[in-house]
């Protein structure tokens, strides 16, 4: 028989990694790994297998197939919203239609099975957006189902593939005589800003936050994209692993719905600067808008509603702001680049 796995994809980014550690620390199914960059060396004894390559090379996935049964997919491969701006074609074949192939494999895989196979999908605040700074200001804390008008590629990828898995798990071949939906078990997460002491920001339109925190432990002078009062949703890297990991746990009769909004704290850019000027006093930050970039930024709402994951599957970040920079991103990033 096949052995039954794990499978993440985008693993050497920055949620594969502390995924990985809690998933292997869990004791659960063997992992394996679809990647374009190899795993840090620390991951690999915790991995079944790495495969090195894009999602949208096939014979990747027909490998997998052909020698285990996969139970669970973490797909956390994607564009990031900078780079999609850039090379929106690129994006949505990545973003998109890498997607849905995993989709497409879960239901195969759960067809084969003759059970569903859970897919997690870390989706995005970018999947809102807010016509204008007022209207911002207004909406306050905003719900799943408001304002769900992107502006930007990576946020209209986001949003397209959380009705796609909606789609595969409720409606897939509908007109079928005998419709097989329900195989694959949707379950998604719009993150919000989510700030790392172990990874080095990677191209996100919010990484204003953490580039704030490395360039000051660097001792580099940083000039941030964005205008003082800028104010999106953050949190620390192990509450969003963490609330990944126990929306995929959660009973599903439990879940009243298929995408859920999670925040921990909302600071505006000119709070972080000072929070970072705690930590390191001799720290150079400026702020230099840039105008398009913070376009976006202001698209975005300032907070978002998480009542639904609270009650739902009991999400609670462990992570408040003065504490994510004092116990969390300051020492650690400090030890990082100390060394």
């Amino acid at each position: 028989m096949r052995k039954s796995v794990t499978l993440i994809t985008g693993a050497s980014g920055e949620m594969g990694h502390g995924l990985i550690e809690r998933l292997a620390a869990n004791g659960g199914s063997p992992i394996i790994t679809i990647d374009l960059q190899p795993l840090e060396p620390s991951a690999h004894g915790m991995v079944e297998r790495e495969c090195v390559g894009s999602i949208l090379e096939e014979h990747l996935l027909e490998r997998i197939l052909a020698e285990y049964e996969v139970n669970a997919i973490y797909h956390l491969a994607a564009i990031l919203s900078t780079r999609a701006e850039f090379t929106p074609l690129t994006a949505h074949q990545v973003n998109v239609e890498g997607t849905l192939k995993l989709l497409d494999f879960a239901q195969a895989q759960g067809e084969s099975h003759g059970r569903h196979v859970l897919f997690m999908y870390p989706s995005s605040i970018a999947a809102y957006g807010l016509p204008d700074i007022a209207t911002k200001e207004r909406a306050g804390r905003v719900a799943e189902s408001d304002w769900t008008m992107p502006s930007t590629m990576y946020g209209c990828n986001k949003l397209y593939c959380e009705h796609l898995g909606r789609y595969y798990a409720g409606h897939y071949k509908q007109l079928a005589a005998d419709s097989p939906h329900g195989k694959v078990d949707f379950r998604s997460i719009r993150f919000p800003g989510l700030i790392s002491a172990f990874t080095v920001p990677s191209g996100g339109t919010s990484d204003f936050a953490p580039e704030m925190v490395h360039a000051a432990a660097k001792g580099a002078s940083y000039a941030c994209f964005v205008r003082p009062d800028t104010r999106i949703p953050f949190m620390a890297m192990p509450d969003a692993v963490d609330a990944l990991i126990n929306l995929a746990l959660a009973d599903r009769a439990a879940l009243t719905r298929l995408v859920y909004n999670i925040g921990a704290f909302n600071p505006s850019a000119a709070e972080i600067r000072d929070l970072v000027l705690g930590g390191f006093p001799d720290a150079d930050i400026t702020f230099a808008p840039d105008l398009k970039r913070q376009a976006i930024v202001d698209s975005w709402p300032a907070d978002v509603d998480d009542t639904a994951a609270r009650h739902d599957w009991g999400f609670a970040p462990r992570y408040d702001l003065d504490r994510a920079f004092a116990e969390y991103l300051v020492p650690n990033i400090r030890k990082r680049y100390s060394n």
